[in-house]
């Protein structure tokens, strides 16, 4: 059923028409597309599979309201909750390729062009598709389902967390499953089991109030690049190892090591050459980015980089990102910068927030009975062991559902590292898409046969 929807061409109508619809969370003007993609789009097609939904005000940002949907079988039956983001970053129109338009769905071969398509409308309409596929064979799904779309998920998932504490004892559940993300490899499934944190701050270094001729005063006046850089340079070496005291977990624990030992990393079309010497001397690739932490200097500003004049500038600053994972105590993270600094004699360089708030890592043990069971179900469905990933590279809203709400929590994603994910020209390769339907559909079909792992959920 899962593939005769697929190969009939209704998976690419379905999605076509949820990528037509400009949900943009990062455009204020398009709360009326946030809101319709929810009630207009998901809540009739929710219905048909017998969920009953409602949607939540925002309490942060009233423009990115929440999509809570239930489907109860029996109060025994075990719980999965769901998760997905209706929202996609700005479109970019007049970036994408001739022929290509970021709102409309367009193949060509085994690619499937428009935003959204990998991040993240094609994910969860894969999921919704599969469990209408167990529903259509089996009459029920044999487990209870409950499903959170939330339409904030590119601006930082304002409001999230306040919804998940509020409604907790609505997200009760056993384990959640969901997807999100690309896959290792595009031919072979991924398991994600959290996801690394992400700390954004600024460093900056003022001197003086306005710039200064550098004929006249340079050479007697302190330059706040020079400063800052120098400042930067203590952070890491030369080849990115980190050197702040407490910004890495002091081993990598072996139930993660022996999940990452034989994985490499992808390599390919859209996907940037690795650097063998950056980073953590004697860690493998996959470890230094799932594994390990990393610091890195997305913007560094001083004078008027456009249109440089000949002045000291009075001040620098640097945009800086430390990616760090679950075993590095989140709360020292500051003091052990400012107390590096300090002691590198750096006390005028400050330290602020920058962006979004912290986002808190999280990690499901590979060993734990959940992710067991998912592997051997999609063994049995494509005959390939899955690649198990401790925590994916990037950050999100898991710590969420894993600290908040106390679940097991399994990413089972779609999409592929050279998707174009959040540029110009995204697309979703329509083989991962197929191969992800079959898995998803074998996956929601174990769950009702029972057999699942203990109830261990919290909530």
């Amino acid at each position: 059923r899962a593939q005769t929807y697929f190969d009939h061409g209704e998976f690419i109508a379905e999605l076509a028409r949820r990528v037509a619809l400009p949900t943009e969370s990062q455009n204020p003007e398009r709360a009326g597309e946030l809101r319709a993609y929810l009630t207009e789009e998901l809540q009739p097609a929710l219905a048909r599979l017998g969920f009953r939904s409602r949607v939540l005000e925002n309490p942060v940002v009233p423009r990115c309201p929440f999509l809570l949907a239930e489907r109860e079988e029996q109060a025994d039956l075990p719980t999965v909750l769901s998760y997905g983001h209706g929202d996609v970053v700005l479109g970019y129109a007049e970036q994408w390729r001739e022929g290509l338009s970021p709102w409309e769905v367009r193949r060509e071969g085994d690619r499937l062009y428009g935003r959204g398509t990998a991040d993240n409308k094609g994910q969860h309409t894969i999921n919704l598709a599969a469990l209408a596929a167990v529903l259509a064979q089996r009459g029920r799904l044999g487990f209870n389902a409950k499903l959170l779309i939330e339409t904030g998920e590119e601006v930082g998932s304002p409001g999230l967390r306040e919804v998940c504490e509020a409604e907790r004892e609505w997200f009760r559940a056993d384990v959640f499953i969901a997807s999100d993300g690309p896959r290792l490899e595009p031919q072979r499934p991924t398991v994600t089991l959290g996801q690394r944190g992400a700390w954004n701050f600024e460093l900056s270094v003022n001197y003086r109030e306005g710039g200064h001729h550098s004929g006249q005063w340079g050479g007697v006046l302190a330059d706040p690049a020079i400063t800052l850089a120098h400042a930067l340079g203590t952070i890491t070496t030369n080849k990115g190892k980190i050197l702040v005291p407490g910004w890495c977990p002091e081993e990598i624990k072996d139930s993660v090591r022996a999940v990452l030992k034989d994985l490499t990393l992808a390599s390919g079309e859209n996907v940037p050459e690795i650097d063998p010497e950056w980073g953590e001397p004697g860690l493998t690739p996959a470890e230094q980015v799932y594994g390990w932490c990393s610091f890195d200097v997305l913007a560094f500003d001083a004078g008027n980089p456009r249109n440089p004049v000949n002045a000291i500038p009075p001040r620098a600053s640097a945009h800086c990102q430390l990616r760090f994972v679950v075993d590095v105590e989140q709360e020292a993270l500051l003091p052990a910068l400012r107390g590096h600094l300090d002691a590198h004699g750096y006390e005028l360089v400050e330290i602020k927030p920058a962006g979004s708030e912290v986002m808190v890592p999280s990690r499901l043990d590979p060993d734990h009975p959940w992710v067991q069971w998912a592997a051997a179900s999609i063994r049995e469905t494509t005959d390939l062991s899955p690649t198990i990933l401790p925590n994916s590279g990037g950050s999100g809203p898991n710590a969420i559902f894993a600290k908040i709400l106390n679940l097991p929590t399994l990413w089972i994603p779609h999409s592929y590292r050279g998707c174009s994910q959040h540029a110009p020209n995204e697309h979703l390769l329509l083989p991962v898409a197929r191969q992800g339907l079959e898995v998803m559909t074998g996956l929601f079909w174990d769950l009702g046969e029972g057999g699942t792992p203990a109830n261990t959920a919290g909530g």
